[in-house]
């Protein structure tokens, strides 16, 4: 079974609605949970913010840096905020191939935010950009896998 289909088996059960916000990633963790089982009744949404201005605009990034912890753990709470999820992950990072904001291709950092909780978690991941982005999203399914029980 895939992480996915823990998730959307421990969402369905405990009744819990989960919602994404992305960048590097470009709406591939969202497609990974609408794949999954049942999604329609647990997955509350996700919003791709992949520039700058949509992060601050939409998910209420403040200005500076935006590959940082900070940042995810904001476009998670943004995105809660939203969809009025119960439990909200985000990702940002460098896909590459060069760095961005001094931090090279494959630093991630993956936010998952609840009503009393906040976890931050950084990567570095290698290979290609394709490579990082599938990488991220395993990551991220994992770990929300596990936050979740």
């Amino acid at each position: 079974m895939s992480d996915a289909d823990d998730i959307a088996r421990t969402a369905s059960a405990r009744g819990l609605s989960i919602a994404v916000a992305e960048s590097l990633t470009g709406g591939a963790l969202s497609q990974a949970l609408a794949a999954a089982p049942d999604a329609s009744t647990w997955f509350a949404g996700g919003v791709v913010a992949y520039r700058v201005d949509t992060k601050a605009r939409v998910l209420g990034v403040p200005e500076g840096p935006v590959v940082d912890a900070p940042t995810a753990r904001r476009m998670a709470e943004g995105v809660r905020e939203l969809t009025d999820a119960d439990v909200a992950l985000a990702v940002t990072g460098v896909g590459g191939p060069g760095e961005e904001e001094g931090r090279p291709p494959g630093t991630v950092f993956l936010a998952i935010v609840t009503a009393d909780s906040a976890r931050i978690t950084e990567f570095a991941f290698s290979g290609d950009p394709a490579s990082v982005v599938a990488q991220t999203v395993d990551a991220a399914l994992h770990a929300l896998r596990v936050d979740l029980g």
